[in-house]
């Protein structure tokens, strides 16, 4: 079995001498007459370019082949050799990646895990983030659930940049959540997903992930490109986490941003999630805050369903992009929303209620201008940021 690699080298480099030197030196390397008895053993872990083209803007993608015998059947040691020294001998990108379908790991919960834990299947999910992101007590965070789990939210998550702080350390912010995602199941038998962020030392965050779970956690929250690939794999292979793992994509951008350099987004936050274990990736939407490429969030989405992964297009969204979002992803996308939920004017659980309101309305193909939207919640969302 092989893995291909697509790579992009900018105008002015000679493509096919640096995809040469990929293809020996990312792999087996060079020898001489002293190893000529394993020459056919040295052969058979070459890497070979497979095909070239120009593209319009004089820039070249080439595609390298490399055995998959070279790697563990993980997302580190493949990065270690599809890019590792190479990404630092000069302008060359990452833009593609197509692995065998039974290498690395899949989602332990996924889309359909997901919709049987919260009894939803028709329609796409609704997610909230905890605003501020820092400064709250744990008593806040448990106040804040309360109202937008009372407002029928299905998905709530730590901020990223929210470790295991003095202000709201996380057992006691899980301690606080949990009494409310007990009491939401008791009165409605509703189930809400609260995704505590796991962090700390290498270590010990795999135990803490453990613990979080056995204190009644529900879901967790993982930076996965600061703590990297392989903690995702082992929290996705751990049987005492048994529930869904929410990859946050922090960091991205300095591995994605630059045209000619680093790997693609949908390398990074598409196909290596995909198959490291997450059951659901957070990525940046084209018609959010951040600045994001339309087909970059395609291949994104298509990477992740083709391994049964949750697409949570976020940064930005709020109630008015509900029909776009529902053109581009249909039901099976959890749409995420900070301030576009936490800051609605009448408050989060209006917030909350918006999104509701908005599925609804784009459900019986009503028109979505604000002067057709008849006075509450949405219309407020409306009126704030559209």
């Amino acid at each position: 079995m092989t893995i291909e690699v697509d790579y992009r080298f900018p105008p002015g480099v000679d493509a096919e001498k640096q995809a040469k030197v990929i293809a020996v030196g990312q792999t087996a390397g060079t020898w001489d007459a002293r190893f000529s008895h394993r020459e056919e053993v040295l052969k058979s872990h070459l890497a070979e370019v497979v095909s070239g083209i120009t593209q319009p803007d004089g820039s070249s993608l080439v595609t390298i082949r490399f055995p998959e015998a070279n790697v563990e059947n993980d997302i580190p040691s493949l990065l270690t050799m599809i890019f590792g020294k190479y990404s630092m001998a000069g302008a060359a990108k990452v833009m593609a990646v197509r692995l065998p379908e039974h290498y690395g790991r899949r989602p332990k919960v996924g889309i359909t895990g997901i919709r049987e834990r919260l009894g939803v299947r028709d329609r796409p999910l609704i997610m909230a983030i905890f605003k501020p992101a820092l400064g709250l007590s744990a008593d806040d965070h448990g106040a804040i659930l309360q109202e937008v789990a009372g407002a029928g939210l299905d998905i709530i998550k730590d901020d990223e940049i929210l470790g295991d702080l003095e202000v709201a350390p996380t057992l006691k912010r899980l301690e606080a959540c949990r009494q409310v995602l007990d009491q939401v199941k008791q009165q409605t038998g509703r189930t809400v997903l609260y995704a505590v962020n796991v962090t700390g030392a290498a270590d010990k965050l795999i135990e803490k992930a453990r613990l979080l779970v056995r204190e009644g956690a529900n879901a967790l929250l993982l930076n996965v490109l600061t703590y990297g690939y392989s903690v995702l794999d082992s929290l996705a292979a751990d049987p005492e986490i048994n529930v869904p793992i929410f990859a946050h994509p922090a960091l991205a951008g300095a591995l994605c941003a630059s045209p000619d350099y680093g790997m693609a987004y949908s390398v990074v936050l598409g196909t290596l999630m995909a198959y490291c274990g997450a059951d659901a990736v957070l990525y940046p939407a084209h018609y959010g805050s951040l600045p994001f490429d339309a087909q970059e969030e395609r291949r994104i989405r298509d990477s992740l369903r083709s391994r049964h992964v949750f697409p949570v297009p976020s940064a930005g969204i709020h109630p008015g992009i509900v029909p776009k979002a529902l053109a581009d992803y249909g039901q099976d996308v959890i749409l995420n929303a900070g301030t576009g939920i936490m800051d609605h004017p009448d408050g989060p659980a209006m917030g909350v209620k918006a999104f509701f309101e908005a599925l609804e309305r784009v459900k019986s193909g009503e028109p979505f201008n604000l002067e057709a939207v008849p006075e509450g919640a949405l219309r407020q969302a409306l009126k704030k940021w559209m």
